[in-house]
């Protein structure tokens, strides 16, 4: 396995991608990054001949057995090859892997040409000394333990985000390719590799060595080490010039913006980039400023619904869509379904895609839903279901008397065309025909009421987990089109009711919250529990969340009982490995918490919606919504996956639609 080295500054405070200067120069090897080594290699190679290796311009390479137990030393099974290796103990401290800037020192001074591994981007655990190993003491009076990281990161896991975001910037995307040609391309052999200096020994190369043609066993063995100790480089995957990332194409941007698809050029929207913070302090209400108002923008009395907008003349714009107040005053939201990823198909055609909501007396409203608009005030299009509110669509059958009803009780299908519901007096959990307008199917399964569902939202499967008050959850496998049936995978280990789940088929990973304070995470493929969290005593999980990066959000809060109501809500982050990373006390409980790429965004009962930052939990901004806050839905573009829009669900019926203000700022 190989990837490159990304950065060249691993000393300064802090991490600036915006600069070029932070980045290696992706055109060449790593045995030439310092400038004043290329005469010097290049009179090397063109003077010197091994008789045995040819000419070459490195005598390593940058990728072998070794370098990997060289960098995973820390980690079974790498530890136990290297002591084998060493003939039974470790390495020489000096030459062990114990600091990314002196590693890089080191490669940069010509002494190494390694390049670096998948897992430092994606692993945090191999820079710590998890099992205690006695690694030894540098000459410089060093104790080799936990890697010595840069100046820039604060932890292991701050790297591996950091220096993932390096390998995604912009830069990396421009240059890549430049490297492609020196690992598997053009510049691999030949000419073009002399004239590069990427020239490694012959033995290293494929097309020089065939061991079935090796009669001698001597030989064969020697062959066998050099390829094994000095490394092989990959095979040739082209022959030509490897392209640069393509521009976006231009004609996709009327396809992501604010004007319709038939009214030409639209701005990307990305609603963080256009946050600012206007909120200072900690989960108390937010201040409302000067430069924001609030005034009627649309009323349409023959359906009873009254629209209004909350204008921030530099965070947002929130509609207010109040489902008919006469008939159902105060019936709150406690479930927005929004297409899971917007269709390239519904953004061409302009036909609107079914937004869901359901209330909390169980009342079911389709509506259309857009994200543009032809006009100029708004970000989006939404057209109310018109339907007779009396007559409406109701999920059938009672709900457990004993059951808050929230947004834990629902889910719906990826495309839109399926709504679950749970909490049902029966145990089952039932499916709905949004398409038909009707219950399809009751399923049963569990033997005591299901409390809570979730489906996977960013994976390529449809998945659905479900959690019950007999302690266990249920993963289920569905189609788009038809209901859940039979049972995936049931996970054990609770012994209370659990309150919440979640599930992500990428990362292979369920996680559930139970009463009495427990966090289990169970694999999907196999049902095995790998990790039990217990955050605090005498509290209660009430949410769990997965990113896409594979940190797990953790919301407790003290016990409904008298004995533990003093016990503060709080926020606890963990690494997919179970690692308490980060933790936030809270003077208010929160109602809801999705997380939407690096932000987690929360409401609570004071109608406060919260934006923190995914891995420190600091507050970037915060919004009144001037009612309670149920539940919050984003809305991501189709390519970019970026959120657009966020659906907020108020106690008062109101729907909150929260997009950038002005559409002309956006470029």
């Amino acid at each position: 396995p190989i990837f490159p080295w990304i950065l060249r500054d691993y000393s300064s405070d802090t991490l600036d991608l915006s600069k070029p200067e932070v980045f290696r120069d992706l055109s060449k090897p790593m045995g030439i990054q310092n400038p004043d080594l290329e005469e010097k290699i290049k009179t090397k190679y063109e003077e010197f001949e091994d008789p045995v290796m040819g000419k070459f311009h490195y005598g390593t390479h940058y990728s072998n057995a070794t370098t990997v137990m060289h960098y995973l030393v820390r980690l079974e099974p790498f530890t136990s090859l290297q002591i084998k290796l060493q003939c039974g103990m470790f390495d020489h401290p000096d030459r062990q892997f114990f600091s990314i800037p002196n590693a890089w020192r080191i490669t940069y001074l010509g002494s190494d040409v390694k390049e670096l591994i998948p897992e430092f981007f994606c692993l945090p655990d191999f820079l710590r000394n998890i099992n205690g190993y006695d690694l030894g003491v540098t000459q410089s009076k060093i104790v080799v333990g936990d890697v010595i990281l840069p100046k820039w990161a604060s932890s292991p896991e701050d790297f591996i985000r950091q220096h993932r975001e390096a390998l995604e910037s912009e830069f990396v995307s421009a240059h890549l390719n430049e490297w492609i040609d020196l690992i598997f391309g053009y510049k691999q052999t030949g000419p073009e590799a002399e004239k590069a200096m990427n020239v490694f020994n012959k033995y290293s190369y494929q097309e020089n060595i065939n061991l079935d043609n090796i009669e001698d066993p001597m030989q064969l063995r020697e062959t066998e080490a050099i390829i094994t100790n000095f490394g092989q480089t990959p095979t040739r995957l082209f022959n030509e010039k490897h392209p640069s990332r393509a521009a976006p194409d231009p004609s996709l941007k009327s396809y992501r913006g604010y004007s319709s698809a038939f009214s030409g050029k639209r701005a990307i929207v990305n609603l963080f980039e256009h946050m600012q913070v206007m909120y200072k302090g900690d989960d108390h209400r937010a201040q409302r400023r000067d430069d924001l108002m609030a005034n009627v923008v649309e009323c349409v009395c023959c359906v009873c619904m009254h629209v209004c907008a909350c204008v921030c003349a530099c965070v947002c714009v929130c509609v207010c869509v109040c489902v008919c107040p006469q008939v159902l005053p105060n019936d709150p939201i406690v479930f927005i379904g929004s297409p899971s990823v917007q269709s390239r198909a519904l953004i061409v055609s302009g036909n609107p895609e079914s937004l869901v909501t359901v209330s909390q007396r169980g009342l079911l409203g389709t509506h259309g839903w857009l994200p543009f608009s032809n006009g100029k005030q708004r970000s989006f299009t939404f057209h109310p279901d018109t339907s007779d509110r009396s007559k409406c669509p109701c999920l059938g059958g009672p709900f457990d008397k004993d059951l808050h009803i929230s947004s834990h009780l629902f889910a719906l299908s990826s495309n839109n065309k399926l709504l679950l519901s749970a909490g049902h007096w029966d145990n089952s959990f039932r499916t709905y025909s949004l398409e038909k307008n009707k219950m399809v199917a009751r399923t049963t399964h569990h033997t005591a009421v299901v409390t809570c569902m979730a489906v996977d939202r960013l994976g390529t499967e449809d998945l659905l987990i479900t959690g019950s008050k007999d302690t266990t959850c249920v993963i289920w496998k569905f189609s788009k089109h038809d209901p859940p049936s039979r049972p995936q995978q049931t996970l054990y280990g609770h012994d209370a009711e659990v309150l919440c789940v979640d599930i992500s088929s990428e990362l292979d990973l369920a996680i559930s919250g139970a009463k009495n304070g427990t966090c289990l995470v169970h694999t999907i493929r196999s049902g095995q529990l790998v990790h039990k969290l217990r955050p605090k005593k005498s509290c209660e999980i009430r949410h769990v969340a997965v990113s896409s990066t594979g940190v797990m959000v953790v919301y407790s809060v003290g016990s409904r009982s008298t004995a533990a109501a003093a016990v503060k809500s709080c926020l606890h982050l963990y690494s997919i490995n179970g690692r308490l990373l980060e933790e936030k006390k809270l003077n208010k409980p929160l109602s809801t918490i999705v997380i939407v790429d690096k932000w987690i965004i929360t409401g609570n009962e004071q109608g406060v919606l919260t934006f923190r930052d995914l891995y420190s939990f600091k507050q970037h901004n915060a919004l009144d919504m001037s009612a309670s806050i149920h539940s919050i839905s984003p809305v991501l573009d189709y390519q970019t996956k970026l959120c657009t829009h966020l659906l907020v669900g108020l106690h008062n019926g109101k729907l909150i639609i929260v997009s950038p203000k002005d559409p002309s700022s956006v470029t």
